[in-house]
This record gives C-alpha cells, structure tokens and sequence, in this order.
C-alpha cells in the first residue's frame, strides 16, 4: 500500500465486480480448441460509465483497439467484451468482427453498439470466426453476476494464474471502490505486451480527471513493467467510472483528485507485480528500485533498463550474485549518471547483501547471497547518490521454459 495516502485503502475481494453497479462473467464459447479454459468475459454496468484507455504504441495494432477508440470518443461506456485465444490483429475484416461483437453485446443487453468496448487477445494473425461469440454472449450475458474471478480467467492467454485486485477508501464520507482485472505473461513491454488491463470504479469523476489520472499513472506503473522487451499489439488499459458511489464529482487536481490516485496507483502496481511474477516460464519477481537519482527520466530509464537485461534476468534465474550485469546495464542505459557513485543491493525475505559500493565491488558472502537470490520474491537496490528522484521497475528472471512456451505458441 502508498503509505502517503491521506485516505487508508483497504484491500477488499471482488475484483472489477468490487465497485459498485459492476457485474461481470466469463465463459468459454469455443474459440479455443481446450474446452477447459474460458475464452469470452465481459464487464458491466447499467449506469453508463464514463471511460478513459491508454494503448499499444506499437505501429501493428489489434482490430478492437480502434473500435474501442472510436467509441470511447463518441461517449460513455456499458460494458466491456472481450475474447482470448485470437488477437484478431493483421486481418482482412477485423474491424467489421470486431465491431459485429460490440453489435451482439449491445443487443444482450440493450444498449447501443457505441456504448460496448471490445478486445481481443492470443495469436495474431488468424482470422477470428464471429460464430462462437455470438453463440457465447447470450450465456455470458445470461451470467452476468459478482463473477469477476470468471472473467478474469477468461481473459488469460500463457498466463498461469488470475490477476484480480480491490481497494476500498473514502472521498467525503463516501465509500468508493477501485477494482481490477489483467491478463498478461509474455510479449510483456509496454510503450503507452500481450497484456489487457481492465479497472472500474464507482467514483464520479469527470472523463478529463479520469484520462489525465490514467495516463499520469501509467508511466510509473505498466510503462516501468517488462517481462521480455515485446511490445504487443493489443495493449489496452481501460478504466469505467459509473459514478454510482455518491461522491462530489472530481472536477479538478484537488485532494480527491490525489486520493483517488492514490487508490488507483494501488491497484496498478499490484496488478504490474502479478504480470511480472507471472512472467512466461519464471520462477522469480524481480523489483529494481533505483534511488538518487538526477532526474525523475532518470531514474526510470536507469530501472527499466535494468529489469530488461536478459544477461542480468538469467543471473537471477541462477541465483548468481552478477552484480556486473547490473552495472552494465545502468552504463548503456542512456540515463545522466556518474558510474564512480553508484551502490547495489539484493534484498529479498531472506535478507540483505551489499555488493557494490562507489562502482566497485566489495567483500560479500556468497553463500549469503546465494541465500538472498533463491527467494521467489528478489529486489536489486541502485542508489546513484546524484539526487533525489526514484523509480521502480518490474519484471522476472529469464529461464529455459521461456523459450519453451514460445517455441510451440501456436501448436
């Protein structure tokens, strides 16, 4: 949790049914060839939400993603539909499926085609057949419910497990709630990986507050994550905000304005940790933290570049304390820093080792550090002692089973 919140954030179940006026399903339609794995989910509210997405930057973009553009644009938002198992990317006639969903949903559930986002995830260039979605809407319309865990699921492609996330806080009296739901494990490197992030909350906020908190709080959040240097081409992080929890709409950078940052920065790195420590074939969460530095720029290129290195996420992999690798990584990160400053730690549940002190190395226990890099859970500690600006980035290590899933992905 942000200890400088004013307003305490309380974790609480339910994921993107959390927030008030919000139900959601998951169900599998066919799409996939394994029966046992959902492949369509949708998120709904009957209050139109007001809504806000940051997007892959990757010039290969999915289909749905500029639907949902086009949508957003023209208003607010009921529901949330999107499939697994095809990224409906690199198509003739993507657009046209994707925009004949968002036609399906809106007559389950009687709202305007306008009003319905869409996204897609899995392989990409492979036609996506509109027939098991159309005959999956009316059951996952049908099932619509606090099924959040549902829909979770049924938006996961290599991913091993869920990522759901809930806080609960005040704004002026008021109970609100920010909730979360993502899917990701390879092809994770965001430049706003496969990675879909779906967030509703029943806050009022007007829809300028809510796109300048999302966007603001994607650079220190999904754009610091990186699994293995993949942009996707459907990278979608999408925030519903129906309104229903009574507050004083958001209008302004005021104290509710940062209280509700606060819970929405919550929810975003949580749920980057969980992408991270769900990495394609990992074994370890890696944390990079990177203190005094120059600049805030800085700081994050510094720990991005860091949490990047293959030679440095195989280290990890082996428990190998190859302090080097971190250093040659800050070298030709391209961030303003002076080498003969900088400091290194590992931390991890099992303790703590210093092993590098003004750019060079110092006496440390092997076995200790040993010790250290074999926690699922491994921080590396960069202080540049050039400043006061700070970032952190995530990832994981790098191990044989990540060329494994990706060398038969298709089959």
């Amino acid at each position: 949790m942000k200890t400088d919140c004013k307003t305490e954030m309380k974790l609480v179940s339910g994921g993107v049914c959390a927030a008030k006026g919000f139900v959601a399903n998951g169900v599998y339609c066919g799409i996939r060839k394994n029966k046992s794995k959902k492949d369509l989910a949708m998120v709904y509210t009957a209050t139109p939400a007001t809504a806000a997405a940051v997007y892959t930057r990757n010039l290969v973009k999915g289909a749905p993603i500029a639907v949902t553009k086009r949508h957003i644009a023209a208003g607010k938002i009921n529901a949330i539909i999107c499939n697994s198992g095809n990224a409906n990317t690199c198509n003739a006639g993507g657009e046209q499926v994707a925009e004949r969903t968002c036609e399906l949903v809106a007559d389950a559930l009687g709202v305007k085609p306008e009003n319905v986002a869409v996204a897609s995830t899995g392989v990409i260039g492979q036609p996506l057949d509109i027939t098991p979605i159309a005959n999956g809407i009316p059951a996952l319309a049908a099932g619509l419910g606090d099924n959040g865990l549902a829909a979770a699921q049924a938006i996961m492609t290599t991913d091993t497990v869920d990522k759901q996330i809930a806080v609960r806080f005040t704004l002026g009296g008021k109970e609100c709630t920010v909730g979360g739901m993502a899917k990701g494990s390879g092809m994770i490197h965001p430049d706003m990986a496969t990675m879909l992030v779906f967030l509703t909350t029943d806050v009022a906020i007007s829809r300028e507050m809510l796109s300048a908190a999302l966007k603001g709080d994607v650079d220190s959040t999904f754009n610091m994550l990186s699994i293995d240097g993949d942009t996707s081409t459907n990278d979608m992080v999408l925030v519903l905000a129906n309104g229903e929890a009574g507050n004083k709409e958001i209008i302004a950078e005021d104290d509710d304005f940062a209280t509700f940052m606060c819970a929405l920065n919550t929810v975003n790195v949580a749920l980057c940790r969980m992408i991270a420590g769900d990495g394609e074939g990992a074994t370890k969460l890696l944390e990079c933290v990177v203190t005094g530095a120059k600049t805030l720029s800085a700081a994050r290129t510094a720990a991005k570049s860091v949490i990047c290195s293959s030679l440095f996420k195989a280290a990890m992999f082996g428990a190998d304390a190859n302090w080097g690798r971190v250093l040659c990584a800050l070298g030709y990160s391209g961030a303003d820093i002076d080498v003969d400053k900088i400091g290194v730690s590992f931390v991890s549940a099992a303790g703590s080792v210093e092993v590098c002190v003004d750019g060079a190395g110092v006496d440390f226990s092997e076995e200790l550090a040993k010790k250290v890099l074999s926690e699922k859970e491994i921080t590396v500690v960069v202080n540049l002692n050039d400043g006061d600006a700070c970032a952190t980035a995530w990832g994981c290590d790098l191990t044989y089973d990540y060329v494994r899933i990706n060398g038969d992905y298709r089959t």
